[in-house]
């Protein structure tokens, strides 16, 4: 018996949530005494799995998988769940696993919890922790199954290493012809940019911007902070920033760190997409948004006087640390 993780890769390389998940897995398999096997499709070199708890990794190397396909990503590690007689499978909570992992929880006639924040509130029964009501809650859900699949909110558990070593083997899952009833034409992929997705620091910004030709405000503080950009609806709406950056209930869910808005009002939708988010920074000119209701830190303010201002100081600050850090260097 094993529990199952599957690990995201992009360009190359292990998404942060994928170190999650096997650091998640791992403490589960020590209070149960099971091991931790992950599976990967087209991804990367695995034996950097094993730093995270991972003991053994099945690789899926398939040119039928090179472009997403929910259905035939679910019957992959619906069949790796079988090979490895695993009950429990955990999934991150990525627009790609979200859309995998109901579908493999009806396939295995499977309990299934989204939105999970932390580690079982017992075993026996399974209890575990979760987000509701678009984050403004947390729900106890109960799984009676024999199979469990969970998926787990970014940022919720953290990365612990543990300097163990993976096992890998080739696993080729047994596809046909109905897995491939809908196909990726194409698809467009945001470069050079620390994405959203993986982001620990967002910076967003609205309409007080006032127009696209102010954006350098955001992208300068997010380039003194390594932090994504993103914007709000009205703002992708109006075409000043691509519907990539768009974060919110009806766009890209945010579970950063740290998210800092500037010159967003705070509309319910926008604020039930970024709620996960650990610290949140408001830096607005009208005292009575909504935004600051739910902020752990406000600014009343002037936009184009504030960022500025603070972008300039982060700079400083890096560069003394910088400059300190090679002053102590041996």
């Amino acid at each position: 018996m094993s529990i199952l993780i599957y690990a995201e890769s992009a360009d190359g390389k292990f998404k942060k949530t994928a170190f999650e998940l096997a650091s998640y897995a791992k403490k589960i398999a020590g209070e149960t005494g099971t091991t931790v096997t992950a599976l990967t499709i087209n991804g990367p070199e695995a034996s950097a799995l094993g730093a995270y708890g991972v003991d053994k990794v099945l690789n899926v190397k398939s040119d039928k998988l090179t472009a997403f396909n929910a259905k035939a990503y679910a019957d992959a590690i619906k069949q790796a769940a079988q090979k490895e007689s695993a009950k429990i499978i955990l999934f991150s909570s990525t627009t790609d696993s979200l859309y995998i992992a109901p579908l493999v929880a009806v396939a295995l006639e499977a309990g299934y919890a989204s939105n999970v924040v932390a580690l079982p509130e017992s075993l026996s029964p399974f209890r575990v922790k979760r987000n509701a009501f678009s984050n403004k809650a947390f729900s106890f859900t109960e799984i009676s199954t024999d199979v469990k699949v969970l998926a787990i909110g970014k940022n919720s558990f953290g990365l612990v290493e543990s300097n163990g070593t993976a096992a890998s083997e080739e696993f080729t899952p047994s596809l046909n012809d109905n897995d491939f009833y809908v196909k990726v034409e194409s698809s467009e992929k945001v470069t050079g940019k620390v994405t959203i997705a993986d982001a620990e620091v967002v910076v967003s910004g609205g309409r007080g911007l006032k127009g696209p030709e102010n954006w350098n405000l955001i992208e300068d503080l997010a380039a003194a902070l390594g932090a994504a950009t993103a914007c709000s609806k009205p703002v992708s709406d109006l075409g000043w920033r691509p519907h990539s950056e768009h974060v919110g209930q009806t766009g890209k869910p945010v579970a950063a760190n740290l998210y800092i808005a500037v010159g967003i009002s705070g509309a319910i939708q926008h604020i039930a997409g970024i709620n996960s988010s650990k610290v949140k920074v408001v830096i607005n000119a009208d005292a009575d948004a909504p935004f600051f209701k739910v902020a752990d830190y406000g600014v009343v303010g002037d936009a184009f006087e504030i960022v500025p201002k603070l972008t300039e100081k982060l700079k400083l600050l890096r560069l003394k640390t910088h400059n300190f850090i090679i002053n102590c260097a041996p």
